[in-house]
């Protein structure tokens, strides 16, 4: 089945919320942010701007009539600075014009002072001065100290992987009006349509019944509109509730890059034991996340981060310490993967020195230490059903692995000046949010007396076709025809308390929550037929061409079977409710069972480096990946290739630099680089892993939406791979992500016979 949304896209007909026809008087809102990344307000001074003709109010936090307060995990987020800011960027002030040109020419003419205070802004620095926006977390597994001892080789590094900028299509956005009652309507571009709920009615003081929130669809989220979103929808409606106008609110590209929040960078460092077979006995860490000003979900990125810190490798002895540190920074938030890539990277990088330093294949290495179905995580749960060897292997036979090798090697040894390297990336990624009371959705579904349906859940989809997913779900369980299907907005009136559409679990729990409400429905369906034809309910079978008995047609079509259940007045429409069941986490121990099952996979990635200007080519992609029992291939291969270019991009390209002040030095796209056709591989393979896939998994079809972006991690160990080749002497440094600029520095780097770059 195709992706329902197509036609629209591609026709320009689907909408979103800047698309929305507005309503006579609509008003328009930029936001006016701090010019300097940590200081003392000693004034602020509207009445120039004021004075502007066609501007209708300056917002400022002592007009909101709530809580001044967006922090969802941590209350440490002012919706408007309040006598002090805290990164440049964060919202001080918001102009509410009659169009967006005057609110803007406003904007210009607002004054501020501000005593201006050190800006930190490495995670480094903030973790020596003591500052953090959480406790720290910590794994350990075995008993560290004493495998030291037992260890042959043991090594110590550490590396750093830098932000990345979601750059959605769609930028933040959300519109607000007034209903007939008062009560508050906002169309959001946002993953977590309750949470802005709940964070308005705090805001504007009232209860979440009188707010409502909807949701069509989303240009792009990626994580970024998971918390992010949040507090421009609380200033459109804290504005249209003030003014008794629709306001809305377009963030231009500029002002969305300057003001929101990235990836998380992090800094690490790592010590890594080995026994003379090459099998990991010990594996110590400390990551050092750079949350950024606020809290934001740090927190929750910091415990996916310890929570795949050895990737999918078995480790019998480990020590994992994660820091989150408080810069002054804009907030930095969720992203695809949320986490996990950076941690990720860590453990590849600590395998990569040691194959480097015992002049082997870092395949080897990683080979001889995957995970089996009868070995525990680090965090006690079993690894049951890991099929990272299978993936493996299936990989190595199907691409022919050690072939491929041996053409790198002699293409290296016939040329130069072009260097082509090489590497394997598994991959390992849990399912589930690992907040335990998120993992639940519910969703409503009407058939109406004609036979066609209506449904309504919390998924929000963003380009990742979890409505077409729900349709095939309610469309098999049903047995009727897709077309008879409709999904609706995703609206926190109809679908209240819902989890943000995120962790890769929004098609496994809504589609399991629809799944639930329409088997009900099914049922009365049956029981309806059986009572007209009688004959017993177990005989009964809906297909798509009506009802059947012992699997021959009854002569009743599925319109009449809906008909007749109405006319007996038998309830036709049903709430579906699931709460993921079997997870549980004890986090004062560190140890439980966060996950509904794991994803597995590995990449072979091959490059091509130029060795005169830096510049390389991926020249193929060649991914084993296990879908389960895999529901749309269409959707899922484009998720595969869709997260691993963002992966690419973010392990080669995408860099974000601050000057010393903590002010954005790459704020626009002529001065941050993302992946284009020129940076795609030249051939991506994907080949299905044979598998019956998991119970937890709506029909069994695995999550695919986050665990193919480490894929674009393998790109960063084969240019490394690759630049030895040419420059033996280069000691590998694990420094993301690794532009051409950097390649350039490294083929050169304490070269013999050349000068030092």
């Amino acid at each position: 089945m195709k992706n329902i949304d197509s036609i629209s896209h591609v026709k320009g007909r689907s909408v979103y919320v800047d698309d929305i026809p507005e309503r006579a008087g609509t008003l328009h809102a930029v936001v006016f942010h701090s010019p300097c990344a940590h200081g003392i307000i000693k004034g602020l001074d509207v009445s120039e701007a004021l004075n502007n003709n066609g501007v209708h109010a300056i917002l400022t936090a002592s007009d909101i009539p709530g809580e001044n307060q967006i922090g969802g995990v941590i209350p440490d987020e002012p919706l408007f600075a309040d006598g002090k800011v805290e990164f440049a960027g964060q919202p001080v002030a918001l102009v509410v014009a009659s169009d967006e040109a005057t609110a803007r020419k406003a904007r210009r003419l607002i004054k501020i002072e501000v005593e201006e205070l050190e800006a930190v802004t490495g995670a480094r620095e903030a973790y020596k001065k003591s500052m953090f926006l959480s406790p720290p977390g910590i794994f350990i597994s075995g008993d560290i100290e004493k495998a030291w001892r037992e260890c042959e080789y043991i090594f110590e590094g550490q590396c750093e992987s830098g932000g990345q900028e979601h750059l959605y299509i769609e930028g933040q956005a959300s519109y607000a009006y007034l209903n007939e009652d008062g009560a508050i309507r906002i169309i959001s571009s946002t993953q977590g349509p309750t949470h802005v709920q709940k964070t308005a009615a705090a805001v504007l003081g009232l209860p979440m019944h009188r707010i409502e929130v909807d949701v069509t669809r989303l240009g792009g989220g990626f994580g970024g509109k998971e918390d992010q979103a949040t507090p421009y929808a609380c200033m459109a409606a804290l504005a249209a509730m003030r003014l008794k106008k629709a306001v809305k609110i377009v963030l231009h590209r500029l002002d969305d890059m300057i003001m929101t929040g990235k990836r998380h960078p992090y800094s690490a460092d790592y010590k890594i034991g080995l026994s003379a077979g090459l099998k990991i006995i010990a594996y110590q860490a400390r990551l050092y996340q750079n949350g950024g000003a606020a809290a934001d979900l740090s927190p929750a990125i910091l415990d996916r981060s310890l929570f795949h810190s050895t990737n999918a490798y078995y480790i019998p002895n480990t020590e994992v310490t994660a820091y989150s540190c408080k810069t002054n920074l804009p907030p930095n938030t969720a992203f695809r993967g949320f986490g996990g890539p950076q941690a990720m990277f860590v453990i590849e990088s600590a395998i990569a020195r040691a194959a480097h330093e015992l002049k082997t294949e870092a395949r080897t290495i990683q080979e001889r230490n995957f995970l089996s179905s009868k070995d525990h995580f680090q965090y006690g749960q079993k690894a049951a059903g890991a099929s990272i060897r299978k993936c493996y292997k299936l990989a190595a036979k199907e691409f022919q692995i050690e072939r491929l090798s041996k053409e790198v090697r002699e293409f290296n040894s016939k040329n130069g000046l072009r260097k082509k390297g090489i590497a394997m990336m598994p991959v390992c990624f849990g399912i589930s949010f690992t907040s335990k009371h998120m993992n639940q959705a519910r969703a409503l579904v009407h058939i109406y007396q004609d036979g066609s349906v209506g449904v309504s859940t919390g998924a929000v989809e963003m380009g990742q076709g979890v409505n077409t997913k729900i349709v095939q779900v309610v469309a098999k369980t049903l047995a009727v025809d897709p077309g008879l299907v409709r999904i609706e907005t995703t609206n926190t009136t109809r679908v209240s308390n819902t989890s943000p559409t995120a962790a890769s679990s929004g098609a496994d729990l809504n589609g399991k929550a629809a799944q639930i409400a329409c088997s009900r429905l099914a049922s009365r369906l049956k029981r309806a037929a059986a009572n007209k034809l009688g004959k017993e309910i177990r005989d009964i079978e809906l297909s798509g061409k009506g009802i059947r008995i012992n699997g021959k047609s009854a002569g009743i079509s599925w319109k009449e079977a809906v008909k007749y259940a109405y006319m007996q007045r038998i309830c036709l429409s049903e709430q579906g409710h699931y709460s993921t069941p079997g997870i549980d986490f004890n986090r004062s121990i560190s140890k439980g069972q966060p996950f509904a099952y794991h994803v597995y996979g590995a990449a072979i990635v091959t490059v091509n480096v130029d060795c005169i200007r830096g510049t390389y080519e991926v020249e193929r992609v060649n991914i084993v990946h296990d879908f389960g029992n895999c529901m749309n291939t269409l959707i899922d291969m484009g998720q595969v290739e869709g997260a691993l270019m963002q992966g690419i991009g973010w392990m080669t390209m995408e860099e974000f630099s601050w000057d010393k002040n903590g002010h954005i030095l790459s704020k626009s796209l002529s001065t941050y680089k993302v992946p284009d056709i020129y940076s795609a591989p030249g051939e991506v393979n994907c080949i299905p892993l044979p598998s019956k896939g998991p119970a937890k998994a709506i029909l069994k079809s695995k999550a695919v939406g986050e665990p193919p972006l480490m894929y674009g991690i393998g790109v960063y160990f084969a240019l490394q791979n690759a630049i030895i080749s040419f420059n033996p002497s280069y000691r590998p440094d694990f420094n993301a992500p690794l532009t051409p600029e950097k390649v350039l520095m490294r083929l050169y780097s304490s070269r013999p016979g050349k000068k030092r770059s």
